[in-house]
């Protein structure tokens, strides 16, 4: 109870106070205060060489991304955008330095308020080195991913907020922060409205019809190949698997020649014994129609790979129960194998949908989206992400490219984050933890 009272007494409470008033005022201060001196004079050194060796950096930096440049020509506006993003990274980096300064201190203080005394030097360097090891270890990886990953992301999502695009170009011209104008613009305006809807509503299409044929083909092949009576498997599994062994822009440009209209041989020498020639690369239906058959065959193998290896690990005994209850086939398709099938294989197939959403090879290989259509920047069979790269490389318009990748990064997360958290391995995982 004494010690009790000793700890709530408000005298004693003040070195905590005063250890944190004095990290605020000067990283390093506090420690010294808790006699904590090598941490001390350690963080002092470490924020005035960051302050001398950044200073001037950050602030041209955070100048250049609030103002993007006063004078044309003589200021870059992506140039100063870059750093300034660049600053702000190494801003928050010396943020978490100078909070983890002031929390170190109190937690010191604390610990003087409760009588421990300070841990000897080797004490407090091991027991540091123990604590921090695996930040360590993977702070090289971090630096990476914040340099190689998350700055160019943000780098994509400002420039979604500026008008950047080929008639207003750096350093000819200053770029300007225009808030949601572009995606008002994508919405509002004619030249921008009908393309986005047309485009996005065969994205929609091509992934649910082209994802749902390759998964729908490959369970069925992976049933009838599981069947008992069924004999060489190995060998009609191998010739299933080989669409997947062969590179898929080896695949999808041959396809690309089978389904040339003039000199392809789907229609050279398969149709034209029935009298038909179709033009699969000039008429967008067509041409929707062909990339949907290519998917289905470079999609299914997976899919067969995927479901035969879950069909095996079902157990017998489960099928010999039903055949004892007199169940059909149906009965134990639907309430034994699909769900035993897709409890197991659930977020890899949303991961199929997802991948078929931006699923750009196909599309600029088999005709670079085409053909083109009267008032669309996108061609018939573009999708939203081959659109992107016809703004970016074709077009300049930057700013909408940005503003439709932010729109489909929205909707990929969303879909994805929506199904795994209806999935059963998803609720499954979650209660585990």
């Amino acid at each position: 109870m004494a010690h009790k009272k000793k700890k709530e007494s408000p005298g004693l409470k003040r070195p905590r106070h005063l250890a944190t008033l004095l990290s605020v005022l000067v990283p390093g201060l506090g420690q010294l205060y808790n006699r904590r001196i090598l941490k001390g004079i350690l963080l002092m050194v470490i924020t005035v060489s960051f302050l001398i060796t950044t200073w001037n950096y950050i602030d041209i930096g955070i100048w250049g991304l609030f103002t993007l440049g006063t004078v044309p020509f003589e200021h870059h506006s992506i140039q100063l955008l870059l750093q300034g993003l660049i600053a702000l990274i190494v801003l928050i980096f010396g943020l978490t330095i100078y909070a983890y300064n002031i929390m170190d201190a109190r937690r010191d203080a604390i610990a003087r308020e409760d009588g421990m005394p300070n841990p000897p030097l080797l004490k407090a360097t091991a027991d540091f080195y123990d604590r921090g090891f695996p930040y360590f270890m993977i702070l090289p990886g971090l630096v990476m991913l914040i340099f190689i990953v998350v700055l160019p992301l943000l780098f994509m999502v400002s420039l979604a907020f500026t008008d950047y695009n080929q008639y207003n170009a750096p350093p000819r011209n200053l770029l300007n922060w225009v808030g949601f104008d572009n995606f008002v613009n994508l919405f509002k305006l004619d030249i921008w409205k009908d393309t986005f809807f047309n485009v996005f509503t065969w994205t929609i299409v091509w992934t649910v019809v082209a994802t749902s044929l390759q998964i729908g083909l490959g369970f069925f092949l992976a049933l009838l190949v599981n069947d008992k009576r069924i004999k060489f498997k190995r060998t009609i599994r191998t010739v299933l698997i080989l669409p997947w062994a062969v590179p898929a822009f080896v695949s999808i440009l041959i396809f690309s020649a089978l389904f040339n209209p003039t000199f392809g041989a789907i229609n050279r020498d398969i149709l034209s014994q029935f009298e038909l020639m179709i033009p699969w690369l000039s008429d967008p239906f067509w041409a929707k129609i062909a990339l949907i058959m290519i998917q289905t065959w470079l999609g299914f193998p997976f899919v067969f790979a995927l479901f035969t290896g879950v069909l095996q690990s079902v157990p017998a005994d489960m099928y010999e129960a039903a055949d004892v209850d007199g169940g059909t086939r149906w009965q134990k398709l639907k309430h034994i194998t699909l769900p035993h099938v897709l409890f197991a294989t659930a977020p890899l197939l949303i991961m199929q949908y997802a991948g078929n959403f931006n699923n750009f090879n196909i599309i600029y290989l088999f005709n670079e989206g085409g053909p083109a259509v009267r008032g669309q920047s996108a061609g018939g069979t573009d999708i939203l992400i081959s659109w992107v790269y016809k703004l970016t490389f074709e077009t300049n318009n930057y700013n909408m490219a940005a503003a439709i990748t932010i729109i489909m990064g929205i909707l990929v997360m969303g879909f994805a984050f929506f199904q795994f958290r209806k999935t059963a391995a998803f609720k499954e995982e979650g209660e585990r933890y």
